[in-house]
């Protein structure tokens, strides 16, 4: 049986891979990182990256985290016991290049102590990773959620699809009836049964962890050398406002964090360095901007 040890300190592993991969692709920019603990136990490892060549703001963190869960949290989750654990890494890349798009991917365990003695404990785990493309470029869009597919097809075959769909239907700003991207996968408390292992469940969720470098080495490396405008990187700032809003008013890691007294800085992250909000913008007809705008939409198919 994998225990959180095991898989805290996987993840804690490829943090490392995953920082010193990016540094590599900047060329310029290094992390830089805080060590911080949580009140109440645990901690972890804040990494931050800015003004770099490509790179203008970016996070990978780790943390392994436990304690009590706030009445609230145990009220939602259904649980017996306030104790629990979480331990995960979660990255997002703000570029300065508004041909290149953000990126955010997370993989996280959570556990709690069985509601009867001598039970196995309460554990799942989530995860998952997405794309928010300032300007949607098709081939782009086709070559992520292919290599998506190829990283679930080694474990499941309904995965993709599976994930694909709950990607499209949690990353969906609804007041602004559009996707934050061109999603991607996301699953949540995905348990082992009869046709599934921990051991399975867990690869899986290492696997996602390590397909966010040759993904984003690919894109970034597509676009970081076409030249672009001032009108251009102004709808840039306008997309990252999109983000912005989803990540502020509907995102579950958010207000987990939140809620169980985590690290502020390290939970806001995620938020992007420069964002505009213009009031009622209409993008102009036949324009990349409208083309944009015309792909955020649930169910499209990429593969």
């Amino acid at each position: 049986m994998i225990t959180k040890d095991q898989i805290a300190e996987s993840y804690r592993l490829i943090q490392d891979e995953i920082c010193a991969g990016l540094e590599a692709l900047d060329g310029q920019a290094k992390f830089e990182e805080e060590l911080w603990e949580r009140d109440g136990g645990g901690g972890g490892r804040t990494r931050v990256l800015q003004n770099g060549n490509i790179l203008e703001k970016g996070g990978v963190n780790f943390s392994a985290v436990y304690g009590e869960l706030p009445e609230a949290i145990k009220k939602a989750f259904k649980a017996e016991s306030n104790e629990f654990f979480a331990t995960g890494v979660s990255i997002v890349m703000h570029p300065n290049h508004p041909m290149v798009p953000i990126i955010h991917m997370n993989i996280r365990y959570f556990e709690m102590p069985a509601a009867v003695a001598g039970e196995e404990p309460i554990r799942w785990f989530g995860g998952g990773i997405d794309v928010t493309p300032h300007y949607v470029l098709e081939d782009d869009a086709r070559f992520f959620h292919n290599h998506l597919k190829s990283v679930c097809d080694q474990f499941n075959a309904d995965f993709y699809t599976k994930f694909k769909t709950w990607a499209d239907d949690y990353f969906y700003i609804k007041h602004r009836e559009e996707t934050r991207g061109i999603g991607g996968i996301f699953y949540d408390r995905l348990k082992a049964d009869e046709n599934l292992s921990w051991e399975t469940i867990f690869e899986f969720s290492k696997a996602v962890g390590r397909s966010f470098l040759p993904i984003y080495t690919e894109l970034v490396n597509r676009n970081r050398n076409k030249t672009y405008t001032e009108a251009e990187q102004q709808w840039q700032y306008q997309r990252r406002s999109r983000y912005a809003e989803f990540n502020l008013v509907y995102d579950a890691g958010t207000k987990f964090g939140l809620e169980t007294n985590g690290r502020i800085e390290s939970i806001l992250m995620s938020l992007p360095p420069t964002a505009k909000w213009l009031y009622n913008f209409k993008a102009e007809a036949g324009s990349n901007e409208e083309h944009t705008l015309s792909l955020l939409k649930k169910g499209i198919d990429w593969v």
